[in-house]
């Protein structure tokens, strides 16, 4: 099966090319023909749900999904309206002051719920800051994913008991950690899989690059799932890399796929070969997921100093959860019933995690100077008691030392 498309996006730029101390133009008929076939041509794009919420077939990947059932699909719908949700009420608790930061995924939800579900449960993940639905698809506790946000722990979760690591701050390092993992798997004998969560931004970082090497020489089981929701904080991807990222993989011998990110039904049929693929000792695959971060980057960020509200407007009308709706609406497999059940679960679920947020206890002030070393360390020693120097200095509330 062939997935590499051969046509090449190329960023906007002028036809002509300056050469010698004249600035002499030296440009062909033939460059230029070339020049306007490249920016013509669009990378494929798999797709199995159009914007309109209408189901349209594809030969490659259809067999991926043609189990699915309407409660399936129900069952998605469900996760990606709670994982909106859920992180709606995260960005407002942040805005009241309850989080000092945090990283929303709006707009990103078919691609995180897709590939979610596409695992197994012996499969690992290995995320960044902002997989927050496929955390919900690994059963972690959502609140859970708010404690280091509140700067009260360093994680939250077990890593193991769910197969989901923590949260990566350090961009493209988890996908390191993912090939190291996945190589070990083949040395078990194991047939899971592994999954790394990066963005279009990180897939310029030096890990990534050192990922992809050391996954295509020892064909290693790990899928690279990017979410290339189209801006780097306030970086666009065409200043980030002269082709489709998904084309990068042919210079590192695997294969690569872009998939409509808005498209649930896509991402989990994609996700699910690529995993398969992994699992047949065929090594690793680049998924490319197409999307839009419809919100800012952080809650630090400020969206509107370098995108425009068209923008978002034309992405708007390709929401993945408004599509889905509307698929289910016109097969008749979900009734004002089920959506009125689901805005009460809902509420519920922002509810619970306001309340979680605003009773996680305060940690121990100390807490960070341990297990920093395991035998100890002269010098976190030191900081320790200038800590301990500086919290005395301030007065108590009995108004003593």
């Amino acid at each position: 099966m062939t997935v590499e498309s051969t046509a090449a996006r190329t960023p906007r730029r002028s036809a002509g090319n300056k050469a010698g101390t004249t600035g002499t133009k030296r440009t062909t008929s033939t460059t230029k023909k070339a020049a306007g076939a490249a920016k013509s041509a669009e990378p494929a794009l798999v797709q199995l749900l159009t914007p309109e919420g209408k189901r349209v077939k594809n030969a490659e990947f259809d067999k991926y999904v043609a189990d699915i059932t309407a409660e399936d699909l129900r069952g998605l719908y469900r996760d990606m309206v709670l994982t909106r949700r859920f992180d709606a009420e995260a960005t407002a608790l942040q805005r009241q002051g309850e989080l000092g930061l945090w990283a929303s995924l709006l707009g990103q939800e078919a691609a995180q719920i897709g590939s979610g579900r596409a695992l197994r449960d012996d499969d690992y993940v290995f995320p960044t800051y902002r997989e927050h639905g496929v955390a919900w698809c690994r059963g972690v506790d959502p609140t859970n994913l708010l404690g280091m946000f509140r700067g009260v722990n360093n994680g939250g979760w077990d890593p193991n008991g769910n197969n989901f690591h923590l949260y990566t701050i350090v961009i493209g390092s988890q996908t390191l950690h993912a090939t190291g993992y996945a190589m070990g798997i083949t040395k078990d004998g194991a047939d899971s899989a592994v999954i790394a969560y990066f963005g279009d931004g990180a897939s310029s970082q030096g890990d990534v690059a050192e990922a992809f090497t050391f996954s295509a020489v020892y064909n290693a089981p790990v899928v690279f799932f990017c979410q290339n929701n189209q801006w780097a904080i306030s970086e666009p991807t065409e200043k980030q890399s002269r082709v489709p990222l998904y084309q990068r993989a042919q210079g590192y011998g695997f294969p690569g796929v872009r998939v409509d990110g808005n498209d649930v039904l896509a991402n989990l049929a994609v996700t699910k070969w690529a995993l398969e693929r992994a699992r047949a000792g065929e090594g690793p695959t680049l998924v490319e997921a197409f999307t839009y971060r419809m919100g800012a980057h952080t809650t630090s960020d400020d969206p509107t100093r370098y995108r425009t509200d068209d923008e978002r407007l034309a992405w708007e009308a390709k929401d993945p959860i408004l599509r889905l709706r509307r698929h289910l609406e016109a097969a008749n497999h979900a009734d004002e019933g089920f959506f009125a059940e689901l805005e009460t679960e809902s509420e519920a679920l922002g509810k619970r995690v306001r309340e979680a947020v605003r009773a996680m206890p305060d940690p121990d002030h100390f807490a960070i100077f341990e297990n920093v070393y395991a035998d100890g360390h002269a010098l976190v020693d030191e900081e320790r008691a200038q800590f301990a120097a500086y919290q005395d200095s301030f007065a108590d509330e009995d108004g003593g030392k």
